[in-house]
């Protein structure tokens, strides 16, 4: 099995999630349990419409529901590729009733179901490359393998061909409950969109909406949460503990700084207006005198760093007093 079956793969990435979106919405779409078959197409090639069938097909069997994909892109089928089961035979045999070595094939539709790697996951291959693939769509077999196929299953999933090249996903449109276009992002023109549109619901198809494919999303949306994203998906890088520490500890020094300003410029007003009581205020100009007599160079006293030290020393001696006295 490939890669690119990442609901498999990788079941908790992001891209995973949107596909459990996408079978949410069609099961809403299901709410009196009438759809019974899908069918996948695109406007052009390389949108990729197989993918995006593959997955979707992977997120139904996972949810317990047993699923039947058909490869009815016979021109250029890849799901056995993808899902890594033998080509042949396919659906291309079943309905030309011819088989690859060119003798009658089986009748059965269900002698072409193929078991994959995953549970409730089965495939039916394109086949070989028929001269008509179109003709063979317009076969009463194919309704007669739909109705099979819907008794022993509960969802029927098919991977059709791009719609504006050939008229094969036209005309199987017309035998499925809904139909699901897949466009590519800045890629897909809304006039062929439209196109495709008119076209299916001129043969009588439902359409359930379109898929924009291809469509970038940063990354940073999904692992920046707690939920989304791969177990092994880096996850944004969060400061270390240091970095936050010393970041406090800068502002706080910054704060204690201005407070020591305000209380200094505070002290000075109050000393010049002499009207402040002795003893009930920090002196700092008589601890300054202290400190200078015992410094050779002496630093100024309206200096806030001697301010926050010399308040640190009469918070620590007025402590001390306290406990004596208690």
């Amino acid at each position: 099995m490939r890669k690119e079956v990442i609901t498999f793969r990788d079941p908790k990435s992001p891209v995973s999630e949107v596909f459990r979106t996408l079978r949410t919405n069609i099961q809403f779409l299901n709410s009196r349990n009438t759809l019974k078959s899908v069918l996948v197409t695109s406007t052009s090639p390389a949108e990729g419409k197989s993918w995006v069938t593959a997955n979707l097909a992977v997120t139904f069997a996972q949810a317990g529901k047993k699923v039947i994909l058909i490869d009815c892109d016979m021109r250029k089928g890849r799901q056995f590729a993808i899902f890594g089961v033998q080509p042949t035979p396919g659906i291309s045999n079943y309905l030309s009733g011819i088989d690859a070595t060119g003798l009658d094939s089986s009748s059965n539709i269900l002698s072409y179901v193929k078991q994959t790697e995953i549970e409730n996951l089965y495939l039916i291959p394109a086949g070989n490359v028929p001269p008509n693939p179109s003709e063979l769509l317009t076969s009463s077999k194919v309704v007669d393998a739909l109705k099979q196929l819907k008794e022993v299953c509960d969802l029927i999933i098919i991977d059709g061909t791009p719609s504006d090249l050939v008229t094969d996903a036209v005309i199987l449109s017309r035998y499925v409950d809904s139909t699901i276009i897949v466009a590519a992002y800045k890629t897909t023109k809304v006039e062929t969109l439209e196109k495709i549109k008119k076209e299916i619901q001129n043969v009588g198809g439902k359409i359930a909406g379109v898929v924009i494919n291809k469509m970038p999303v940063s990354q940073k949306k999904y692992y920046g949460s707690y939920y989304y994203g791969s177990m092994n998906a880096p996850m944004a890088k969060r400061p270390s503990n240091k970095k936050i520490s010393e970041e406090e500890i800068r502002i706080q020094k910054e704060k204690d700084k201005q407070r020591a300003e305000a209380i200094l410029k505070q002290n000075r007003a109050e000393n010049n207006s002499k009207n402040t009581k002795s003893g009930n205020i920090y002196d700092f100009e008589k601890d300054n005198q202290n400190l200078n007599s015992r410094n050779r160079n002496p630093k100024k006293y309206d200096d806030p760093e001697v301010v926050m030290k010399q308040m640190n020393d009469y918070l620590s001696e007025q402590k001390k007093q306290l406990k004596k006295e208690d």
